[in-house]
């Protein structure tokens, strides 16, 4: 009985012994091929950086401010008796707006001009009785004095008429309107607002260093969400001639004709200020670049040779940029014409990886893109 459990267990021994001889040389055989795997490679879209001459700007973001623009209020209080407009009306300058209670005043107008008339009959005959002598000249000179005096509470009372026929001060167009007949109006409370639709003004700001290249007259192009299709023109007008003491930015002005009446008082715009001439830059796609706190970089297409065979690495470079346009990025150091890029696929790179390049699916880059809205 002892015997036959000696052989049993030699010969689980040998089985055991085996199996873990194939298995370790299984294991040997796997570590030697991962030795000399090599993966497929990756499949990667490109792009030649290329030199290109582009128009030099300077890149804002600002706000639409109208030439004139107001909230019509009355200067006297009263009774609102009469509204002559309606919101989002055109007005021509001195169009009536809004006309307040002058029933007081129309009777005290009419005094005062029965004053007048009388005192002018006062005057005539007492200027008569001086050339005869018969009043003296003190007399003369009151009937001067009440003459004046009167007129002048007449053109008084005619003023306050005028201030509660409330115009337009300027053509323009009206907004909402803000009060109803019959209202009781202080004095400053709004009635509508009056804006000017042309010229329009567009302030934004620079930074110190870019002063030295502005000068009024500059072409201006301004983009708003609203007509992102719409390229509106206009020249720089004013250059403020101090800076912030905090952002030590120039606040700057240009002017929009705006015949269309497009843009409005207080609409977002991107603005580029033209430069004159133009610059010869280094491009390529913006999808090539890689950004990083550490800066930007691309992985740049280079040929290597392994036994006898050619194939596409690549390497990672350290870029720096500078302005888009486009679909496109300029770049200022780290790249030279003619170099291959990747553009589409960089994610899963590293430097050194074998690459294989397909561009049949790549879509076509512009420098002024109009995307569906989607």
């Amino acid at each position: 009985m002892t015997r036959k459990i000696i052989v049993g267990i030699v010969l689980v021994m040998v089985v055991v012994g085996g199996l873990a001889a194939v298995k370790t040389m299984q294991i040997k055989k796997m570590i030697a091929f991962g030795a000399t795997f090599t993966p497929p490679p990756e499949t990667v879209a490109t792009a030649i950086a290329h030199a290109e001459e582009w128009q030099e700007f300077l890149p804002a973001v600002g706000s639409v401010t109208p030439a004139q623009g107001v909230i019509i209020a009355p200067e006297i209080a009263g009774t609102i008796t009469e509204i002559a407009f309606e919101s989002g009306a055109t007005v021509n300058k001195g169009d009536l707006l809004v006309k307040l209670d002058t029933s007081s005043e129309d009777a005290q107008l009419r005094a005062a001009e029965a004053q007048v008339q009388l005192a002018k009959l006062n005057l005539d005959r007492t200027q008569k009785l001086r050339a005869d002598n018969t009043v003296s000249q003190a007399e003369l000179d009151q009937a001067t004095a009440t003459l004046t005096q009167s007129q002048a509470n007449a053109d008084g009372i005619r003023a306050t008429i005028d201030k509660k026929t409330i115009r337009a001060p300027f053509a323009g167009r009206l907004g909402i309107r803000l009060v109803n007949l019959g209202e009781q109006l202080d004095v400053g409370k709004g009635i509508v607002s009056l804006q000017s639709p042309s010229p329009l003004y567009v302030d934004f700001s620079l930074p110190q260093q870019d002063l030295a290249q502005l000068q009024t007259g500059l072409k201006v192009r301004a983009v708003c969400d609203s007509y992102s299709d719409t390229n509106f023109l206009g020249e720089l007008a004013v250059i403020s001639p101090e800076l912030d003491t905090v952002t030590r930015n120039v606040r700057v002005r240009a002017q929009f004709e705006n015949a269309d009446g497009l843009l409005r008082a207080g609409m977002f715009v991107r603005v580029k200020v033209e430069l004159p001439g133009e610059k010869s830059v280094l491009v390529i796609p913006a999808t090539a670049v890689l950004s990083a706190p550490s800066g930007d970089s691309v992985f740049v297409l280079e040929p290597q040779v392994v036994a006898g065979k050619t194939n596409l690495i690549v390497q990672q470079k350290i870029i720096r940029t500078a302005q888009t346009r486009g679909d496109f990025i300029s770049v200022e150091d780290g790249l030279k014409p003619g170099e291959r890029v990747v553009t589409a696929g960089i994610f899963k790179l590293r430097s050194g990886m074998s690459v294989r390049e397909n561009n049949s699916v790549v879509p076509e880059n512009s420098l002024t893109p109009t995307p569906p809205n989607t």
